[in-house]
């Protein structure tokens, strides 16, 4: 079922949020679950992983998504915040290879579950990860414990990182 009727031409400030336009939580569930197959199945990315990941790291990053895209605070009030985020990714050095790669995968991963034909949301979706993985994800390289701690979640919408 579509969320916008077919007759009327879909424009994204309709939408309450980007993470509505993206079906929500189940939506960002199968987006996390596409991007989590795609790196995994890269040879440079899946590095990233080769430590292990948490059994629910799927759903965690869905719901890490949904926070920063105008979803509810689940992340938040669950897991932790985005100072913890940040420190998974933190202390591994540079990485811009691993970076392009990943947004690669995420691109992917958009066209595996059906979010390319919705340019505007293929965008901004695309524009986010982009922006985050080589931004937040990537600005400690020297060590975890240089991420300040109480960092809170950025927000993303239609316009991009609101402020």
């Amino acid at each position: 079922m579509s969320l916008w009727p077919s007759n009327r031409p879909w424009h994204p400030r309709v939408m309450q949020s980007v993470y509505e336009a993206a079906g929500g939580d189940a939506g960002l569930l199968r987006l996390a679950e596409a991007w989590h197959s795609q790196v995994m199945a890269d040879e440079v990315v899946s590095h990233a992983f080769s430590h292990g990941f948490h059994p629910q790291h799927s759903e965690r990053l869905a719901a890490y998504w949904a926070e920063a895209l105008g979803g509810p605070s689940t992340y938040s009030d669950s897991y932790g915040d985005e100072t913890s985020v940040v420190r998974i990714h933190s202390g591994n050095g540079p990485h811009d290879e691993m970076d392009t790669r990943a947004i690669a995968c995420f691109d992917q991963a958009l066209e595996d579950v059906g979010l390319t034909s919705n340019e505007p949301l293929r965008q901004v979706l695309h524009d986010y990860f982009a922006w985050s993985t080589t931004t937040t994800m990537s600005r400690y390289h020297e060590c975890a414990d240089d991420v300040p701690e109480g960092l809170s979640i950025p927000h993303w919408s239609w316009d991009g990182l609101q402020r």
